[in-house]
């Protein structure tokens, strides 16, 4: 998923602005569920558990 596809349907991954900056310095964004047990240590192990967005991501 791309920066501009969260930006333009507004999805609430996370605030706009963090989103824009993540788009300005080119910074992957990881997206999960943290209710979740073990997800987080998932995510750290780079296990493909959620949605990446990036600059040039298909959406998934």
């Amino acid at each position: 998923m791309t920066y501009s596809h969260v930006l333009a349907k507004d999805l609430k991954v996370m605030d706009g602005t963090a989103i824009a900056l993540c788009k300005d310095n080119n910074i992957p964004i990881m997206v999960f569920n943290l209710s979740v047990r073990g997800n987080i240590n998932r995510a750290m192990m780079g296990e493909s558990i959620g949605t990446i967005v990036g600059e040039s991501c298909e959406i998934s």
